[in-house]
């Protein structure tokens, strides 16, 4: 009776219309799935990252380069990816006895906005949670901050390219 149901599941997903936007090959290689692969890859490459205020913007704006134009930064871009820093809350957790905090959690909220010309084409917001320990070593402290504050542009940058691979899967001008 369990195999009868898991393969209805199996057929029912099929006939939906569901294809994976990423693939797993043999190796450990994450990448697009089905023969869109090129096209999505080019569409992705000739996006232009405008420059981001900040510390953290130039983190994540360097994340974003790797991972869209990871041979170099397109000549003549034909998209304009605009990134802006909405909000950093900061707030302590774990209180001491002494009410001193032992731990920070830092929330980033980024919005986003894909331009072709001045076509807007794509937008939305990207939330980025991470937390570090404030320990008596003040350096430690700001080694821990510095290591969340780059693991919150990873996962920003991620989320972002994620995205855009979405929308450039689904339009019907990269559908071949």
């Amino acid at each position: 009776m369990r195999y009868i149901l898991i393969l209805a599941l199996i057929v029912f997903i099929n006939g939906c219309g569901f294809r994976p936007l990423y693939i797993q090959d043999t190796g450990k290689n994450i990448h697009f799935a089905d023969n869109q692969k090129d096209s999505v890859i080019t569409e992705l490459a000739q996006i232009k990252i405008n420059p981001i205020p900040e510390r953290f913007g130039q983190q994540l704006r360097n994340k974003l380069l790797d991972l869209l134009t990871p041979k170099g930064v397109p000549t003549n871009a034909k998209y304009r990816l605009d990134v802006k820093l909405d909000s950093k809350v900061i707030s302590q957790q774990a209180m001491r006895d002494d009410i001193t905090a032992t731990n920070e959690r830092v929330d980033y909220t980024i919005s986003y906005t894909l331009y072709e010309n001045s076509k807007k084409l794509v937008s939305g917001d990207s939330y980025a949670f991470v937390s570090y320990n404030i320990l008596n070593n003040p350096y430690s402290t700001t080694m821990a901050q510095k290591k969340s504050e780059e693991n919150a542009a990873n996962i920003i940058a991620n989320d972002i390219v994620l995205r855009l691979g979405a929308y450039f899967h689904s339009s019907k001008s990269i559908v071949q």
